[in-house]
């Protein structure tokens, strides 16, 4: 196992990995990214993600 805090980047073996359901907010609620159909999933590849630079 591999971490490395500068950029956040972590290297696991296949054996430590599972499964992460992503959300998005869609219409006013929360839907999972997996029940997207082929389109809305390309769209979503496309958003820029929002990182907070938290300086505490």
């Amino acid at each position: 196992m591999k971490v490395k805090v500068a950029d956040q980047s972590v290297k696991l073996s296949n054996e430590l990995r599972t499964k992460c359901l992503v959300y998005t907010r869609v219409m006013g609620y929360h839907r999972p990214v997996e029940s997207f159909n082929i389109g809305k999933k390309g769209e979503h590849k496309q958003r820029k993600h929002f990182v907070e630079n938290c300086e505490c």
